[in-house]
């Protein structure tokens, strides 16, 4: 079977049968590019002609791959860096369990007669932590952001609502107005008529992850304020521009605001804070997740916040409090060291 033919069927499937969000079908076609090239270059334009020691040599091809170092240390010349491997351990693992997946899908269906995924290892993953921001270090986050111009507004509520729910940056950039619950649990008119006063103590939304399931997230009195003067003084205006999106999150011209502008806000943010450590996407997910367990929430309760199909998932925050209790521990107690 044609190799881009079989994955234009795998995709379909993807997309239909589980209903996988753009986000994540984005990033198959990305890598289902990779190895169709790949395969390309090496002549094979037949999966039936694909062998676990065909994949095995994909996987060592992508480990040994390089790109060159994003940026020169101060002083030297760019030349003088050592290249970096191009994907990580995590990566290729997704890289290479995209491809199984593509391999075990045709061999059910009867379009290969051997399943050239079964048995082909990855390399291990290391282990790593998610890294949280020290309360102290979101107040100064959130606080960085505090103008009453328009932008300003929105871009609080914004760093607000991700804190107070730990949804993902794409999960908000994908809210609507209709996703938004008024403290009372009631949506429509409950908001819309008195967002100033519904919003205040709180409230409800309902986010939409992986996989295109829904869940119903709360927020407090901090979010909800910052949401309420949006929603009165700020997305008014940036909706006139447009074309009445029912988006919740407007840029300037009144179109929704994408996730890599929604990125771009917490980093202007974490810099206009002066925060030392390093600030991602997924920064504000991990504080939230972080300190509900640090404050004695139960992770079964913050897996549904977060949306996690596992618990698993969600334990590993918990060896990030382990880790700060440890250290309290070490630097209190007389008799730790």
């Amino acid at each position: 079977m044609e190799p881009g033919q079989a994955i234009a069927k795998y995709l379909r499937h993807l997309s239909i049968e589980r209903g996988l969000s753009d986000n994540s079908m984005a990033a198959y076609r990305r890598d289902f590019t990779k190895y169709a090239d790949w395969l390309g270059e090496r002549g094979i334009d037949d999966l039936a002609g694909v062998t676990p020691d065909t994949i095995s040599a994909y996987v060592a091809a992508l480990a040994e791959e390089q790109r060159a170092p994003r940026a020169a240390e101060p002083g030297a010349e760019a030349g003088d860096q050592d290249p970096v491997p191009a994907y990580s351990a995590a990566s290729i693992t997704r890289m290479v369990s995209t491809v199984r997946g593509l391999h075990r899908f045709l061999y059910d269906e009867g379009a290969l007669a051997e399943n050239a995924g079964r048995g082909v290892r990855t390399p291990k993953k290391g282990k790593r932590l998610p890294k949280a921001l020290a309360i102290e270090d979101v107040e100064a986050l959130l606080g960085a952001v505090s103008g009453d111009d328009p932008v300003s507004l929105r871009d609080r509520a914004l760093l607000e609502l991700l804190y107070a729910t730990g949804a993902r940056v794409s999960e908000i950039a994908t809210i609507d107005l209709d996703d938004l619950y008024a403290g009372t649990g009631r949506e429509g008119a409950d908001v819309w008529g008195d967002p100033e006063g519904t919003l205040s103590e709180g409230g409800l939304l309902r986010v939409t992850g992986k996989g295109s399931k829904t869940r119903i997230v709360p927020y407090g009195s901090y979010a909800g304020r910052a949401l309420a003067a949006y929603l009165v003084r700020a997305r008014p205006q940036f909706a006139a521009r447009g074309t009445g999106t029912p988006a919740l999150f407007l840029g300037p011209r009144g179109a929704r605001l994408s996730r890599q502008s929604a990125w771009l806000v917490i980093r202007a943010a974490a810099e206009a804070a002066e925060l030392t450590q390093e600030v991602s996407p997924h920064t504000l997910r991990h504080s939230f997740a972080t300190h509900l367990l640090a404050g004695g929430a139960d992770v079964r309760a913050v897996q549904e916040l977060l949306g996690h199909s596992s618990v698993t998932t969600t334990q590993i925050y918990t060896q990030v409090t382990a880790d700060t209790l440890r250290e309290h521990y070490v630097n209190a107690h007389p008799r730790a060291k």
